[in-house]
């Protein structure tokens, strides 16, 4: 198989503009077939879920499509698939209920690694019914998270831990399959933020231990909103607050109110997308394996020359070291900010913003305080002629006195 980088960047309206998107961790481009499952879901005979009138089936048609397409890209099953309006907010209303089987003096555990979406709602739910909060630090000079950083904040009261599958700020990857036998030896949940890890990995929840996995839609090629996928038997124990009216089933008694049926039929076509990246025969899910390591190929020769060409400028600093990690890299100046080389290089049509990116903790870790770094991400869409201009726009600006 080989992977057609300039075919894939046709099915991108927005790519036509010339500018240089190294800002896809933060939320990637989205190809026309998305953008035409949303319009054709909004303007479509609709109406709330039933199965009495055509509208009303053909909204149960948009949410069943979509848990089965996420059930395929997560390597999960359909009823295992909760919707939200975004990751965090899932991640805030299952850390509101799973504190509700907390006592004070158990242990919630985070880590210095993670977005503050997989931090500030369990230290925040810890707090409200007295639990303690532990932290996993990794180490700042090669940024990993390895399993004895966890193993050392475990105990017999560990309750949950939340953990990423990926550094949205550095792009490290720990250990997760060891990580997560650990905290199941203590008798804990593992609450695991896939958001930045799914747009460059094949994902499968069970083989990584998760018993929670959250990821966000737009991060790889879809609408904004969020998705948790979780084991059956630990939804249908979780009791959430709900209105009164609203279906006790599972996944539904997770969904507030009335979803987003156009951003749905979005997830579905993002995913359909993915999986025709590399077009190969087979099911879904095998298809969706394949074109997620083509893409993830792709990504790693890129990385690796931005890296070559980022050794050879002067005062650059690169705080992606992990062995494995996304094609993301955080980078600091010696002498200049890097708010000044976002502004530099977005003069020349690249995008590659500037912050801590909600990675506070990391951010602080690193020394870097709340301000953070450049951070470059690669995607499914970039070439090599968009690393040239990357590299060379960044040549120009240490350059400069």
């Amino acid at each position: 198989m080989t992977y057609d980088v300039d075919a894939v960047r046709d099915r991108f309206p927005s790519l036509a503009s010339g500018i240089a998107h190294f800002d896809g961790p933060g939320g990637t481009q989205v190809p026309a077939a998305v953008a035409d499952a949303v319009r054709d879901a909004l303007t479509s005979s609709i109406s709330n879920r039933g199965a009495v009138t055509a509208a009303e089936r053909t909204a149960d048609s948009i949410v069943l499509d979509a848990r089965r397409a996420l059930a395929d890209l997560l390597g999960v099953d359909p009823t295992d698939v909760v919707f939200g309006r975004s990751a965090t907010q899932l991640t805030y209303d299952f850390a509101r209920t799973l504190a509700k089987t907390w006592e004070p003096g158990d242990e919630v555990v985070v880590t210095r690694l993670d977005h503050d979406a997989n931090v500030r709602p369990w230290v925040q739910a810890a707090e409200a019914v007295g639990a303690v909060v532990r932290w996993a630090a990794f180490d700042p000079g090669t940024g990993e998270l390895a399993p004895d950083d966890v193993a050392a904040v475990l105990s017999g009261r560990t309750r949950l831990v939340a953990v990423t599958a990926a550094s949205n700020l550095i792009g490290t990857r720990p250990d997760l399959p060891a990580i997560t036998e650990l905290v199941h030896a203590r008798g804990a949940l593992c609450y695991v933020d896939g958001v930045h890890h799914t747009a460059h990995r094949a994902v499968d929840v069970a083989a990584l231990g998760a018993d929670f996995f959250a990821c966000s839609p737009y991060k790889f090629f879809g609408p904004h909103c969020g998705v948790v996928a979780a084991r059956p038997e630990l939804l249908d124990r979780l009791r959430p607050d709900k209105l009164l009216p609203s279906s006790d089933a599972v996944p539904e008694r997770f969904e507030l109110g009335t979803l987003p049926y156009e951003l749905l039929a979005g997830c579905t076509a993002a995913v359909d997308f993915i999986a025709d990246l590399v077009p190969s025969e087979g099911d879904r899910r095998t298809r969706l394996a394949r074109s997620l390591a083509e893409v993830g190929a792709h990504e790693d020769r890129l990385r690796e020359r931005v890296e070559a060409g980022l050794a050879a400028l002067p005062g650059v600093v690169v705080r992606s070291r992990a062995a494995r990690r996304t094609p993301t890299l955080l980078v600091t100046f010696e002498d200049r900010s890097a708010v000044d080389a976002y502004r530099f290089l977005a003069g020349s049509g690249v995008n590659a913003p500037a912050g801590s990116f909600y990675a506070v903790e990391t951010s602080r870790w690193l020394g870097l305080g709340d301000v953070g770094g450049l951070r470059i991400g690669l995607a499914a869409y970039t070439t090599d002629a968009e690393v040239d201009r990357l590299l060379d726009g960044l040549a120009r600006f240490t350059g400069e006195s």
